[in-house]
């Protein structure tokens, strides 16, 4: 006997990326590395290790049909080295220039 399924909660489509991606965590502090393992238009989730992820960060990607795009997310939960991260705006370069 198979159990239920449990019900997809999400609003949009997840995609498993497994690519690597730059995290900026902090004004002044240099972009540091991650690996986001599954993308969708509402929220993603990361891999990280060495270092604290604020509850909001800016998530910078590049690559296949990504084109350089920077997006700011909050964190929704934590779970060791796992992260998932709701969207919240895209971000001009020019803000993160301000940041910095």
């Amino acid at each position: 006997m198979s159990l239920p399924k449990p019900q997809e909660r999400r609003l949009s489509h997840r995609r498993i990326l497994n690519r690597m991606a730059k995290i900026l965590v902090g004004n002044g502090t240099l972009p540091r590395d991650c690996l986001v393992t599954d993308i969708s238009d509402g929220g993603v989730r990361l891999h990280i290790e060495g270092f604290d992820v604020p509850d909001e960060f800016v998530l910078m990607l590049s690559g296949d049909g990504f084109s350089n795009k920077e997006r700011a997310y909050q964190v929704v939960w934590r779970l060791g080295y796992e992260i998932g991260a709701k969207f919240l705006r895209s971000v001009q370069r020019s803000d993160l220039a301000a940041r910095g």
